[in-house]
């Protein structure tokens, strides 16, 4: 009799270890480490159909108006293409993490956060974030992006690559200072960038 409790106690203390290992590993996803998953997404740019028909009309008012022997006078236009206005690089924090970001103003108004080069390890749950947060080296920088304000932008894409990342209409990204690659899985930073004004 206490040969078969034995057994059996011996058989559950198994299936809960079991159990046990394979939520371990759902959780952890170690395997994640040593898959590289690379992304190039080329910059976003404008469609220009808002731009193009306000344009044509200028241009068509502009020859009726002048003279047939005098050239039309140049028009004064709006940049149609991204512009760069803030940047920064990536260091590693948790994980060697190397790259750059740039925050982009599309010519329709709107904003992209752009990783280029980048380089990171893969892992569980990986968000890019867009923070106040002070830029730290070390450990001292690995856990600070939760403290403060932030925007959750998205899963990262790829640990590697080109990658875009629209910002919401409502958020004025002058208000954040920098970019985490944040695990959200183990809240800590892969590695992050103190983004600056150009």
């Amino acid at each position: 009799m206490g040969r078969l409790v034995s057994k059996r106690w011996w058989a559950g203390t198994a299936v809960v270890a079991a159990i046990g290992v394979v939520a371990g590993l759902v959780w952890f996803k170690p395997w994640a480490l040593w898959v590289d998953e690379t992304v190039n997404e080329a910059l976003p740019s404008a469609t220009g159909t808002a731009a193009g028909t306000a344009t044509g009309t200028a241009t068509a008012t502009a020859t009726a108006t002048a003279p047939t022997s005098a050239p039309a006078p140049p028009m004064t236009t709006t940049p149609t293409g991204p512009v760069t206005v803030a940047r920064g690089s990536l260091i590693s924090h948790e994980h060697t993490t190397t790259g750059a970001v740039r925050m982009v103003r599309l010519a329709d108004g709107t904003y992209t956060l752009r990783l280029e080069g980048l380089d990171t390890s893969n892992g569980p749950a990986l968000r890019v974030w867009l923070s106040d947060a002070p830029v730290k080296e070390g450990r001292a920088g690995w856990h600070v992006f939760d403290d403060g304000r932030y925007v959750d932008l998205g899963r990262l894409k790829g640990n590697r690559g080109n990658q875009n990342y629209p910002l919401p209409a409502d958020v004025d990204w002058s208000a954040y200072t920098s970019v985490s690659i944040w695990c959200d899985r183990f809240d800590v930073s892969f590695g992050a960038a103190r983004i600056d004004r150009v």
